[in-house]
């Protein structure tokens, strides 16, 4: 069979180009997008197509045409989705065939009409237990408030994933709390069917700041604030372009810097704003802050660069708190705490303390590209019940920004990051 490779800027145009050219005798191997949509490229797809370079046998079978194809790996993931639903299914199932009895006399004979269908499910089902079970001799102890002495065998593995994540102890141990007398007990026997409640449990206590639009005739005006070296300006122009390029809207974006120490800082900003054809507005002392913020008032989104400061430096936290207590105008000043994924929660939570007084509207997290334990970010955002509002998962700009979401910080806390999730 030969490899034939296929481009377009969408799948279907790359799927019309391999029909033009092999017609629908080829095989679907895979479709994958090698190059996201950025500020000033296009997307760009590429389908791999399996030929058979003799003629074909008189007893082939053709294949789908090509429109209707499922990449192979899609197809496996179908297969299992399809074994996924049947094991949800298996207890209903078993309670409708449940067994038929018949009497001669005073004996009684038992005849059990279970379909070949059930019986090969539970046949998978019962390799798949076997699989997952780490412990089979051992009970939960329902009632057990010591959490470190017993922890439940089927329970193992997430507590260890999620300890070894960075994962607050006291945190955790409420969680491993709260399941124990919440999951209902027939969930218990399985550790496949623990991880998902567990899971479900972690995305309900993550609070996430959904992305939204500005209204007719409003705007938002965000200012970013933490720690020297986070990579604030970098994700100022990651926001610049999404606002102003991603959207189904292209938004009127206006940038602010308070951060006039750092030269270098500044002219990186500067220099996005002149490839995106950005309004900037330089801010020395506090009084000049709503002088600013007035000359933008065009702009649907105003994003405020500061200068980074060490959390223990609080001359300058004091500056930009005097900036914003110097906003004299209509416009509300969201406040993003932006702070590293790779440091541990308890430097997470100094950092938060320290700029507090700020009146922290929402949390951001980046570089988690650099980090293998995220359970640090969620123990921040339950602690201080702030909702987190983006993820910079690279350097790429504006590709590397995605808005948050508690199922991807979940996955990232028991498996890791994963790029193609976020």
């Amino acid at each position: 069979m030969k490899i034939l490779t296929f481009t377009g800027s969408s799948p279907s145009e790359a799927l019309k180009k391999a029909k033009l050219e092999i017609g629908d005798e080829g095989m679907l191997i895979e479709t994958r997008e090698i190059q996201k949509k950025g500020l000033g490229k296009q997307a760009l797809y590429e389908i791999l197509i399996g030929v058979e370079e003799e003629s074909l046998p008189a007893t082939y079978t053709k294949q789908k045409p090509l429109s209707k194809q499922k990449p192979l790996k899609k197809e496996s993931e179908d297969i299992l989705f399809d074994i996924s639903n049947a094991a949800k299914q298996i207890s209903q199932v078993a309670d409708v065939t449940k067994p038929q009895f018949q009497y001669e006399g005073q004996a009684q004979a038992q005849t059990v009409y279970e379909p070949k269908e059930l019986k090969e499910i539970k046949s998978e089902i019962n390799k798949l237990t076997d699989k997952v079970k780490i412990i089979q001799n051992m009970f939960w102890d329902e009632k057990s408030p010591d959490i470190e002495a017993q922890i439940p065998a089927e329970f193992a593995e997430i507590y260890r994933l999620a300890a070894q994540s960075g994962m607050n102890k006291e945190h955790l141990d409420g969680l491993m709390r709260i399941t124990l007398e919440y999951m209902p007990f027939k969930m218990k026997e399985n550790s496949a069917t623990v991880k998902r409640y567990f899971q479900t449990i972690l995305r309900k206590m993550v609070p996430i700041r959904m992305e939204t639009q500005p209204q007719v005739g409003t705007k938002k005006v965000m200012m970013l604030v933490g720690p020297t070296g986070v990579g604030k300006t970098t994700s100022i122009a990651k926001l610049a372009a999404r606002y102003s390029f991603l959207l189904d809207k292209k938004y009127k974006v206006g940038l602010v810097v308070l951060d006039t120490y750092r030269i270098g800082a500044v002219e990186q900003l500067m220099q996005y704003a002149r490839m995106m054809k950005l309004s900037i507005e330089t801010v020395v002392d506090p009084p000049e802050f709503s002088s600013a913020l007035e000359s933008l008032k065009y702009c649907d989104y105003i994003l405020i660069d500061t200068m980074g400061s060490s959390p223990y430096d609080k001359g300058k936290i004091e500056k930009i708190y005097e900036c914003l207590n110097n906003n004299t105008t209509q416009y509300h000043v969201d406040v993003v705490l932006v702070m590293p994924s790779s440091i541990k929660y308890e430097d997470l939570k100094i950092t938060y303390e320290n700029f507090a007084p700020l009146g922290i509207d929402t949390l951001m997290f980046t570089k988690l590209d650099e980090t293998r334990g995220f359970g640090n970010i969620f123990s921040l955002a339950y602690e201080t019940k702030k909702p987190i509002s983006y993820f910079s998962v690279g350097q790429e700009v504006p590709e590397d920004l995605v808005s948050a979401s508690s199922d991807f910080l979940v996955e990232c806390v028991l498996h890791g990051f994963n790029r193609s999730k976020a």
